[in-house]
């Protein structure tokens, strides 16, 4: 066998390596800065957790560690790091919070982590050398030598204080097992070796597991080889024969329906990580029991997406209706539908119920609202019973005489849908949506076969046009008719109206010319009609004007651009609050319940581990609460958005909570 001469790999625990009595580790001038945020840190502090607790054989690799030998006779560093600064980095700074954690309560434990953090012969300097701009943070943090008053804000204070906040003293044992299971590969080039070159590779190639991907490995990781081909003869297989290509939408719908949580997050595997945070362990009996379940979702989804599968024609007619307003709407139809075969809703109920979901997704985007994260509220409230959900869905429901409105001033949103349901039709596969007035007209188009397009004013140009998309401009009408229909004047397409089987459609024969009036009048009447077909049910209170529920907030990584103008507004518990950002939301919310529940604050942060202390325990930005206590504000925008969800559902008022986006909220990605 030929032995590699530039290159160096060895498997190795990684708290050993670091540990070494010798090694120095420094960070080269051309790597970018640190940039780990707390979501990341919460996924490895997940992991440490997650594989202290497994069997004594277990251990959890991080991955490659790629690093050179320095080339100076006088650096006193061993190592250059090339490639594994970030995960470094953050190893460290959970390893200094353990060790400030313990380190009066345990002085043998915390030895052992002083020797991960400095040389013996060095110990005031950290092993891991960043880049001289920030090194005397990284090192300010990592030995703690924070000045009193200090409120600098950096990704190193943040990471620290996000790991001591998590890190109870009873439990430092527990997470230095974990930390101790930690392996990575340490390849270490020779003085020929391409460093550029082997980075690049490294980093380059491959296709990134997708979270279906990352959840069937999750799901059998662990287990052995005949429990492994029994999970995936059994469950696995047919849950990916169900969805076929869908497979990944189908975990996002089942979690939203479990959780009634929205789960993607922008620059993250979301799926994946709510799947985790749902099912952290899955021992095989476990596992029998919940994929069981899956399976059964799976075979719904099926049908959801492939109605004609579906035996009882009604309900296969409204799984097709509710296709219309997109896969989003699956979470809610899934459990409705299981409720349904389980015997928990008779057919009945669930048509209502479906028919009453059609009416709200349809109403709101008649009049402009947003349906986004309409679907994992509905799901919240199924959760309190079918007359929670009733009451939920009828009071963001817009209400007859908006919806009259839009109907008459503003594009019809799904015509063929539409249209079909008001003409009583079974189906309109055979059917083309036909614009009386055409969307294009021709100089020769006359609506009274008198006067043609040319002659129209400007202005009765422009009312003809703004009405061409609206209920009443448009018809249904057999393929072969439409194509001889197409750009035809009105008493030419009276004619082909006149040979429809589609009542709504023949009965334009009787039009005695086209124009706005007629227009305006056929809405009036079919209006009439679709406020019966689509009701709204009654309710004392209409939500409709575009607040998102608290528990609907969109989660987002770090502080993107446009942060600090998110909102317009915020309602709380009736009262109108002038909040422009997460991070005031933050602080004014825990501050309020401080006063009004102090109870719910005090509970949540010590389930949480913060964002509440006793004492102003690191560097950052603090704000008093009183009575001795200290709210951090250094988290970034996920954190504190989810601590204000979480505080709120404790104190019981997550409920009556709504923030109201500025256009810049509703652009941010």
């Amino acid at each position: 066998m030929t032995t590699a001469t530039n290159v160096d790999a060895t498997a190795v625990s990684t708290i050993g390596w670091l540990s070494a009595s010798g090694t120095t580790i420094v960070v080269p001038v051309y790597q970018r800065q640190y940039r780990w945020d707390i979501g990341g840190c919460e996924q490895l502090l997940g992991d440490v957790r997650a594989v202290a607790d497994a069997q004594d054989g277990h251990t959890h690799f991080i991955g490659s560690i790629l690093s050179t030998a320095s080339a100076s006779a006088s650096d006193d560093a061993q190592l250059v790091l090339i490639d594994g600064q970030q995960r470094i980095t953050t190893l460290m700074l959970l390893v200094a919070a353990l060790h400030h954690t313990l380190r009066d309560d345990d002085p043998a434990l915390a030895a052992e982590l002083e020797r991960v953090l400095v040389r013996a012969d060095s110990p005031g300097r950290t092993k891991l050398r960043p880049h001289r701009a920030w090194a005397e943070v990284f090192e300010s943090v990592v030995l703690d030598r924070h000045a009193p008053g200090d409120e600098r804000e950096s990704r190193f204070d943040d990471n620290y204080a996000f790991f001591r906040s998590q890190i109870r003293p009873d439990e430092a044992a527990h997470i230095w097992r974990g930390l101790q299971k930690l392996e990575h590969v340490s390849i270490t080039l020779g003085a020929q070796a391409n460093a550029q070159q082997i980075f690049e590779s490294l980093n380059s190639t491959g296709e990134p597991l997708r979270d279906h991907e990352l959840i069937h490995n999750y799901v059998l990781m662990g287990l052995s080889h005949a429990e492994q081909s029994e999970i995936e003869a059994e469950f696995w297989l047919p849950i990916e024969q169900n969805t076929g290509e869908q497979i990944g939408s189908f975990w996002r719908h089942y979690l939203v329906m479990l959780t009634g949580r929205e789960v993607t997050v922008a620059g993250e595997r979301g799926v994946y990580d709510a799947f985790r945070q749902e099912f952290p362990r899955l021992d095989i009996v476990t596992l029998r029991e919940r994929a069981s379940r899956w399976r059964e979702y799976s075979e719904i989804y099926r049908q959801l997406l492939a109605p004609a599968e579906v035996a009882d024609a009604e309900l296969s007619r409204q799984f097709g209706y509710v296709n219309t307003f997109g896969r989003g709407t699956y979470p809610l139809a899934m459990r409705l539908y299981r409720e349904h075969l389980h015997g928990e809703l008779d057919r009945a109920q669930l048509i209502a119920t479906l028919d009453q979901l059609q009416s709200l997704l349809l109403r709101r985007q008649i009049v402009g609202l947003s349906n986004d994260r309409l679907v994992a509220r509905l799901c919240r409230a199924a959760d309190e019973g079918r007359e929670s959900l009733l009451r939920a869905i009828a009071r963001i429901t817009p209400s007859d005489e908006r919806t009259r409105v839009g109907l008459k001033y503003s594009d019809l949103p799904h015509p063929r849908y539409v249209l079909g349901r008001l003409a009583g039709l079974d189906t309109v596969e055979r059917l083309d949506t036909e614009h009386v007035f055409p969307l294009a007209p021709g100089d020769d188009w006359s609506g009274d076969g008198t006067r043609h397009w040319a002659e129209y004013t400007d202005d009765e140009q422009n009312s003809h046009r703004a009405l061409a998309k609206t209920l009443g401009n448009i018809t249904l009408l057999e393929q072969t008719l439409a194509d001889r229909a197409l750009d035809a004047s009105f008493p030419a397409k009276r004619e082909l109206y006149a040979q429809s089987v589609v009542v709504p459609t023949r009965e334009l024969k009787d039009a005695g010319a086209w124009g706005t009036a007629a227009i305006a009048e056929r809405t009036r009447r079919l209006t009439d009609l679709f406020v019966q077909v689509w009701e709204r049910p009654a309710v004392a209170g209409i939500d409709d004007d575009n607040l998102t529920p608290i528990l609907d907030a969109k989660k987002r990584r770090g502080w993107p651009r446009g942060w600090q103008r998110e909102f317009d507004y915020v309602e709380y518990r009736g009262e109108h609050w002038e909040v422009p950002d997460v991070k005031y939301l933050f602080n004014r919310i825990f501050k309020r319940l401080w006063a009004d529940s102090r109870q719910s604050v005090v509970d949540f942060s010590a389930r949480r581990g913060g964002p509440v202390y006793d004492e102003v325990a690191w560097n950052g930005h603090w704000d008093e609460l009183g009575d001795g206590r200290h709210l951090y504000m250094g988290w970034d925008s996920k954190y504190m958005l989810t601590a204000v969800q979480g505080v709120l559902e404790e104190a019981g008022w997550a409920s009556e909570v709504f923030v109201k986006y500025s256009y810049i909220g509703d652009a941010m990605r």
